[in-house]
């Protein structure tokens, strides 16, 4: 055990004491389910069922949904298999809960402190353990390991600024992600980071986001808000945005030449209050969607403070504004939601996030970077249309990330369970 990793685990065991305070003061403010607490602290889990399992674990929507994905793959190809979901936010629980297979649960992630980790790892006891893009828990990674699970990193995605981070730590960083059976990186940039800190070859297997199929949608809501809400008007969405950029959208769309729908769709639904205090400070007749009101003509904004229908806004929209790319520190969305449905996109040019992606959308005209109001102003008075041939390459390459992911983590999955699925197999043949 390098001193780091010793310094670490002695200051969470040091800190265990006092985050039933941090926790609850959370939950107060909307950001952890008080029913959920228990979770966090690994205890009263849902019992094991007997066989292989798989644990998948991603920090947000975006990683939870990939890992979905994946997980749905991994059972088609071994139906004998049990997952277990884990995620860190109130959205993405609420989000993953009604989409999971038969055979798969989600629980909130533990903390990481040495206590929770370890009563998780010895619960579950995971043949393998899946880590989505950035999420590196040194004590949930050392027990799994001390476990002897196999251990994968999926569509790693590190910034420079985090590179130079763990370059500090570099010895740390080395006895965690350097002993994973699998190491895949979302983009060149990533892997070549990986590679500098791992002193190894990292294969950059692409980003797995490009395979998730777009959401889906309520058609009876969708007919229902079309007649009464846009009635013949251009829709214009605003989608995962962040504080600050629902004003960006407002400015840029106040000078439109015509009357059209607006939709706001916060990446946090809980910031409803704050973007309708917003709405009536301009004046803007709107309809807020979590208080069941149903939007009409006479209504400039539909407030889309709600769950699970952001395919239902993408399909209603003509044009996107993608948050995320303008707001600090957030470093950009993923775009291919609403590109994959034929709708042109803008977003900011803070997207360090996805900085290979965009920059190769933008060059084929998928996605169009606006710096301000003027700019958004323009996009959304014309919208560009989408080049067809670009998306149809796009929709070619869809699946190669996710292919590659799933043929490498497959073999490391328990013998006896890959002889099973390859009798059942034959016998289908």
């Amino acid at each position: 055990m390098t001193p780091a990793l010793f310094a670490y685990r002695l200051t969470t065991y040091a800190a265990s004491p006092f985050l039933g305070f941090v926790l609850s003061d959370r939950a107060r403010k909307g950001k952890e389910d008080y029913l959920r607490l228990h979770e966090r602290y690994a205890k009263r889990l849902p019992p094991r069922r007997p066989g292989p399992l798989v644990w998948l674990h991603g920090a947000s929507v975006g990683e939870s949904g990939l890992l979905l994905e994946l997980g749905r793959r991994m059972i088609a190809e071994r139906p004998g298999l049990m997952l277990v979901f884990t995620s860190q936010t109130v959205t993405s629980a609420r989000v993953l809960g009604p989409l999971l297979p038969d055979n798969a649960i989600h629980a909130m992630a533990p903390l990481d402190t040495p206590q929770a980790a370890r009563r998780f790892i010895q619960h579950w006891k995971p043949d393998l353990c899946v880590f989505a893009e950035g999420e590196i828990w040194p004590n949930l990674i050392h027990e799994a390991r001390k476990a002897g699970s196999r251990t994968a990193l999926v569509n790693a995605r590190m910034t420079q600024k985090s590179a130079e981070g763990w370059q500090k730590v570099r010895s740390l960083f080395r006895q965690l992600v350097g002993n994973f059976d699998i190491v895949l990186a979302a983009d060149l940039d990533t892997g070549q980071r990986l590679e500098n800190l791992l002193g190894r070859p990292v294969r950059a297997a692409g980003n797995l986001k490009s395979a998730l199929p777009p959401p889906g949608a309520n058609e009876v809501e969708m007919s229902r808000i079309a007649a009464n809400f846009i009635a013949g008007r251009r829709c214009l969405l605003a989608a995962s945005t962040h504080p600050g950029e629902e004003e960006l959208f407002l400015d840029a769309a106040a000078t439109l030449h015509e009357d059209v729908a607006l939709i706001i769709a916060p990446r946090h639904p809980e910031r409803g209050d704050e973007i309708e205090a917003l709405l009536k400070q301009r004046g803007l007749r709107h309809a807020r969607r979590s208080k069941g009101v149903q939007p009409d003509k006479r209504d400039r904004v539909l407030l889309a403070d709600t769950m699970g229908e952001m395919g239902t806004w993408l399909r209603l929209a003509t044009a996107v504004y993608l948050g995320g790319g303008h707001a600090e520190g957030v470093g950009g969305h993923n775009p291919l939601e609403p590109i994959r449905l034929n709708r042109p996109v803008a977003t900011g040019p803070r997207v360090h996030n996805f900085a290979d992606l965009m920059a190769s959308l933008e060059a084929t005209g998928l996605v169009h970077t606006v710096d301000g109001p003027a700019a958004l102003h323009t996009f959304l008075q014309a919208p560009p249309p989408v080049p067809e041939d670009a998306l149809a390459k796009l929709a070619a390459e869809a699946d190669e990330p996710m292919l590659l992911t799933l043929g490498v983590l497959l073999p490391l999955l328990p013998r006896p369970l890959l002889e099973g699925a390859g009798a059942a197999s034959e016998g289908r043949r």
